[in-house]
């Protein structure tokens, strides 16, 4: 059966995921404007900067530092700022962001954006996020 262009792009995003670099959740966004790829993005170190996976070394890790906290201590950009940062501009006013993302042990993880990326996509002027929550269901919302 012909997946629906949320699926669709979902499953994209999926795939982008496994380019992360993050040890502990891998996630992957694509930006999308009139069902048509403006840009990609997966979490990782900056470029220049080694990464987690290589060094097998994650700070929040060892400290055992729970989702959503210290993110200063991480090294990692998100996804979703990545795609922005590979997008043109103008081509993201009104577009749609799809968002997935994988926990280490392979199970789905919640793509809810944090607020900083919220804000980030709120600059952006993107109009809509797509993301997929960890039960495996799609939820999107317009205005956010």
């Amino acid at each position: 059966m012909r997946p629906d262009w949320d699926k669709y792009f979902i499953e994209v995003a999926k795939v982008i995921s496994s380019r992360s670099t993050c040890m502990r959740r891998k996630y992957g966004a694509v930006i999308v404007k009139d069902n048509v790829i403006i840009s990609t993005g997966y979490n990782g170190a900056p470029r220049g900067v080694e990464n987690c996976i290589d060094l097998q070394r994650c700070k929040r890790k060892e400290l055992n530092i729970p989702s959503g906290e210290r993110y200063e201590l991480c090294e990692a950009v998100h996804a979703e700022q990545n795609a922005i940062i590979n997008g043109s501009p103008e081509r993201m006013k009104d577009a749609v962001i799809y968002i997935a993302g994988f926990e280490e042990n392979g199970n789905v993880a919640d793509g809810t954006p944090c607020k900083l990326c919220n804000r980030m996509m709120r600059n952006a002027q993107i109009k809509t996020i797509v993301y997929l929550k960890n039960n495996g269901s799609i939820v999107k919302s317009d205005g956010f």
